[in-house]
């Protein structure tokens, strides 16, 4: 079989993906940059037929260096799971006559200020979304008509939750748009970064799971969420499929296609967030060209049967993708965070992996240095529960969680 290339093989979603298409036969092969191939593991290094370095934070020595390998090797596809790396893709599979999104829209899925803009062509309904290129101009939003507390402050170009504040008060202003300045990302520098302002919703957080081939979007389910309170805003569980009214779920549906034409997704997956209102209205907050993170996967696959992985592959490689569920359970992911600041010292009454609980993780050791968590990256680990019941997943779940115990060392003062 014809080889497949992945931008960018490390990481949770590429190592399924880069696994599913070994097992189907195809030669894999990585892009990625020279330092992050010193972190690959020896198990991807060996599922590996061959890599390319190359520097990703310079997207048209990318893309040359990319398109090159792609066809020296006779590359089946292109794809990606990493969302900063989605535009490469689209690129790539351009100029390749690969099965791909639409180059000149793909931009849109990644920087948040040109998704605003997309959305806004695209009739998604959307908050009201605006670019601040000081903190002065923060303060001056609020000047007019309209602005009420709170709002959202965050980065364009980031992801994880990365640099967000929920802004409540008028003399944070500042603190929260240097956060959003100086947020981590991948790949590029952060010098004349884009900081939003955006029109907070208030609501249930949801997220759409779907994917699309050649132009034709399937939704395989809504995720209800859960996450933390106050200014920075982490998820704490994800579930799936969410019980919603009928209404509720076919509106969804309907902005969900639209913010996903607007940003160009014509073969792969997308994850939408949604913020649905009291009164039952939906608002789409961000569409990214991606399967979801934080085992959003694996929750389709244990829940419906649909394995997402190959489904990203078979699109990617110009064949019908299997996306009818062969059951209907129920699962959930709960994410372990800290209780304190401090050194962890243990981590008790983790449950045994087993039919009900796929999936029991743990990101940390004793003696690591942790404290509550501020975007998605600070969790400590995670278990997955699966049953055919919403109830009973649920419960199962909150059982589980009841019997761990994280126990930290506080900083001392």
């Amino acid at each position: 079989m014809r080889p497949v290339l992945l931008l960018e093989a490390a990481g949770p979603e590429s190592g399924h993906l880069a696994r599913t298409a070994a097992a189907s036969g195809h030669p894999v092969h990585a892009v990625t940059t020279t330092e992050d191939l010193t972190g690959y593991s020896p198990a991807l290094r060996g599922l590996l037929a061959g890599t390319l370095t190359t520097d990703l934070a310079s997207p048209q020595q990318a893309l040359a260096d990319t398109v090159a390998y792609a066809r020296r090797i006779d590359a089946a596809a292109v794809l990606t799971t990493n969302e900063y790396l989605t535009p490469l893709a689209a690129h790539c599979c351009a100029l390749l006559d690969l099965p791909g999104n639409d180059p000149t829209a793909a931009h849109a899925a990644r920087d948040k200020a040109a998704m605003a803009a997309a959305f806004t062509g695209g009739g998604v309904t959307a908050p009201r979304t605006h670019t601040l290129a000081t903190p002065a101009a923060l303060r001056t939003r609020f000047l007019r008509p309209g602005m009420r507390l709170p709002v959202v402050i965050k980065p364009a170009d980031a992801a994880g939750s990365q640099g967000v504040t929920v802004l409540a008060r008028l003399q944070d202003a500042d603190t929260a748009w240097q956060h959003a300045h100086t947020a981590p990302g991948l790949y590029a520098g952060r010098a004349g970064r884009t900081v939003l302002l955006q029109q907070y919703i208030p609501g249930q957080e949801y997220s759409v799971e779907s994917f699309t081939q050649h132009g034709r979007t399937t939704h395989l389910a809504i995720t209800a969420k859960t996450t933390t309170r106050g200014a920075h805003r982490v998820e704490l569980a994800h579930t799936l499929p969410a019980q919603l009214p009928p209404a509720v779920e076919q509106a969804i549906h309907q902005e969900t296609v639209k913010a996903v034409r607007a940003v160009g997704i014509r073969n792969g997956a997308s994850h939408t967030e949604v913020i649905v209102t009291p009164a039952g209205r939906p608002y789409v907050i961000e569409t990214a060209a991606r399967i979801g993170a934080g085992h959003i996967g694996e929750l389709l696959h244990h829940a419906l049967g649909v394995n997402p992985w190959s489904a990203l592959l078979d699109i990617a490689l110009g064949r019908p993708a299997r996306l009818t569920p062969v059951r209907r359970h129920h699962a959930t992911v709960r994410f372990l965070t800290s209780p304190a600041a401090g050194r962890l010292t243990a981590v008790t009454g983790l449950p045994r992996p087993g039919l009900d609980t796929p999936l029991v993780r743990l990101r940390v050791r004793s003696g690591d240095p942790v404290g509550p968590a501020h975007t998605n990256a600070g969790r400590l680990g995670s278990l997955i529960v699966v049953t055919p019941g919403a109830r009973t997943t649920q419960t199962r779940a909150a059982q589980l969680l009841n019997d761990i115990r994280i126990e930290v060392e506080p900083h001392r003062a």
